[in-house]
């Protein structure tokens, strides 16, 4: 297994970082809090994520994943035709510069990933298409009016994410979740302020959506 350096990973350049996950009461965000594959926008986003908890408060802090192969699925026939060989933005741009200005990280000059996937991409194993598209790092879909773009793109993320095709991760102390980019997405709720939330998070290298 290959480590994925995070964009936002702090340490020297190069060298592979554990990315800390923490919220408290002085925290004005959290890692995750909204649906979104782990960094959709490189070029080659990660197969998958470990995530460590140490600490978690009493009440909250679940983790809801979302199926894709069960929304793809559940599309018509006829809109699965239709998707079939688009292809979307993913950009961490307007992702990572919020992040930053609310933390006061200067990222003056720096430049962060861009990459265009299918929308419907297949598991390399398993052979299941699933979509590729989330409201977190997708900007558009390529070749298309901006307005087309907006009303399609709208209608994935929304029936992506519906809560028939979710389950809830609820963490214990020490607890370690492992899933697969390529297939789900997910979102941590942000429902225990000013409750501590701590651990540590690693992603695994992956490999070009087809």
């Amino acid at each position: 297994m290959k480590l994925h350096i995070h964009p936002n990973t702090p340490g020297p350049e190069g060298h592979p970082e554990i990315l800390p996950i923490h919220a408290d009461a002085n925290s004005k965000r959290v890692s995750g809090e909204y649906w979104h594959s782990d960094v959709s926008c490189d070029e080659e986003p990660p197969l998958g994520s470990i995530l460590y908890l140490h600490t978690v408060p009493p009440c909250g802090g679940d983790t809801l994943f979302a199926s894709q192969t069960a929304a793809y699925d559940a599309l018509s026939p006829r809109m699965k035709v239709y998707l079939e060989g688009l292809t979307a933005t993913h950009s961490g741009d307007h992702v990572y510069r919020r992040t930053n200005v609310l933390v006061g990280r200067d990222d003056k000059g720096k430049v962060f990933p861009k990459a265009s996937h299918p929308i419907v991409r297949t598991h390399p194993v398993t052979k299941r298409k699933a979509l590729f598209v989330n409201g977190h790092f997708t900007t558009h879909i390529d070749g298309l009016a901006p307005e087309e773009s907006r009303a399609i793109l709208n209608y994935l993320c929304e029936h992506s994410t519906r809560e028939e095709f979710q389950v809830r991760f609820r963490w214990q102390p020490h607890s370690v979740a492992f899933w697969d980019n390529r297939s789900v997405q997910h979102l941590a709720i942000w429902d225990y302020y000013p409750q501590v939330r701590s651990g540590r998070r690693v992603t695994i290298k992956g490999n070009r959506p087809f």
